[in-house]
């Protein structure tokens, strides 16, 4: 009888315990070593409002627990009897000196050495060294350790991902007359399988066509018409198909996808103006890349001096919104005054933890650039009467660890696509302007 291979060890990097804290506990049977920089660099991310600083203080309260078992140093089970073990690595000779190879003492080449010398220790054993930077996994290979990316949350085909409409080609016009007449039809009139929840439609015969959504409630389709939210109206179909998801109050969570131009961030601001007497406040926010992978305490100034360099697209398309009203319209006094009021309120991500948001519109522009644990911790904050938008583009990531693969934006999409609280859109023609979409097209 052939004996079972020897289970593997997988060594973790910094940037896969800031993705996920709970990363040790993921690879099953095989067993998980951290090299010593990694706890030197988590010390630099202890302090902080921001999901990285959490995951930081977590990992290390988990390292607390088994230390207390036994010397880290030494193989620790972590699952219990058959499952995988857990040690803590320091940097040793391994045959190859990465820092000397690659002629700098970094981090990264001292957890290269460290997971070299295991390598080294363990030759009956595979070792792999894990990490969300692309960068130090081309050089682990370089120097023949095998690297993979961290892929627990990792969409598997990205270029398939849910769009959130559908194109019905029907034999004749009957389906989209009674539509117009009597505003729904039964879903199984119209389509030949029963859709995703919330999924919106584009309906043709031969000579004419309708804008239509499946409402799951009812099991019928709904057609869906042009609405003005703030003085924006829709350009075209995707356009309104996402005003209308953000207006529907039966729906609670929703995504916009979209390149840049799209119009993205300018339907969610006016959509959520148009609703502004139905929710107690409107929050905007984007995800905070700090300088230097700093905290905004080490940025000068006050808490806004820090934030609006960085919220400056947001005030951009509330700009755009009441311009296209004279400055003594009520329209135009009616933004100042929410501002003023905190009515309208732009924050950043990093101090909405701990919070509860009940009959609030909150909308997180480029969520793109968010892990999945940090959508989950954004939705997880939404109290009874709230409402969330979150638009970004999922394949321009602005973080060195996410890709279009792992970004929060997309996993929200993979996983919640069909749900009856939730409706996902992605807006494909720019508006932005005639010059911008020839950047874009030709480029």
């Amino acid at each position: 009888m052939p004996q079972s291979p020897s289970p593997k060890i997988f060594v973790l990097d910094t940037s896969v315990v800031l993705y996920d804290y709970k990363a040790m506990t993921s690879f099953e049977e095989h067993d998980v070593a951290v090299p010593l920089t990694v706890l030197e660099e988590l010390d630099q991310f202890k302090k902080g409002n921001n999901v990285i600083n959490l995951h930081a203080r977590e990992f290390m309260r988990q390292l607390d627990e088994l230390s207390k078992e036994s010397d880290l140093r030494h193989w620790i089970p972590i699952n219990g009897p058959g499952k995988g073990r857990f040690r803590v690595i320091a940097e040793e000779a391994g045959g190859v000196d990465a820092s000397e190879l690659f002629g700098s003492k970094k981090n990264d080449h001292r957890i290269l050495n460290a997971a070299l010398a295991l390598a080294k220790a363990e030759k009956s054993r595979r070792v792999i060294l894990v990490s969300k930077d692309l960068n130090l996994r081309i050089k682990a290979r370089a120097v023949s350790l095998a690297a993979e990316d961290y892929e627990t949350v990792r969409i598997k085909d990205v270029a398939h991902l849910y769009r959130g409409t559908g194109h019905v080609e029907l034999p004749g016009d009957e389906a989209i007359d009674r539509l117009h007449a009597e505003e729904s039809v039964p879903a199984a009139d119209v389509l030949p399988a029963k859709p995703p929840a919330n999924q919106y439609f584009i309906l043709r015969s031969a000579g004419k066509s309708a804008l239509a959504w499946y409402d799951p409630a009812s099991d019928r389709i709904e057609r869906v018409t042009k609405a003005n939210a703030y003085g924006v109206k829709p350009r075209n179909a995707e356009q309104t198909f996402a005003l209308h998801a953000i207006l529907n109050r039966g729906v609670s969570l929703v995504s916009i996808s979209g390149a840049a131009g799209t119009g993205k961030t300018l339907l969610a601001l006016a959509g959520a103006l148009e609703q502004r007497r139905e929710f107690r406040q409107i929050y905007l926010a984007r995800p905070i890349v700090p300088l230097s992978n700093k905290d905004l305490g080490y940025l000068p100034g006050d808490i806004q001096s820090k934030v609006n360099p960085y919220m400056q697209p947001l005030w951009d398309n509330l700009s755009v919104i009441k311009n296209q009203f004279s400055e003594t319209s009520k329209e135009y006094r009616r933004i100042d005054e929410m501002i003023e009021h905190e009515k309208l309120h732009i924050v950043p991500l990093a101090y909405i933890r701990g919070r509860s948001f009940a009959n609030v519109m909150f909308i997180v522009d480029e969520a793109q650039n968010l892990t999945p644990h940090e959508i989950k911790t954004i939705i997880t904050r939404a109290g009874e009467g709230t409402k969330i938008v979150l638009t970004g583009d999922v394949f321009q990531i602005d973080t060195p660890y996410l890709d279009s693969h792992s970004n929060g934006l997309s996993y929200l999409i993979d996983r919640l696509r069909g749900h009856h609280l939730y409706a996902h859109i992605n807006l494909e023609k720019g508006e932005r302007s005639e010059l911008a979409n020839l950047a874009s097209s030709l480029l």
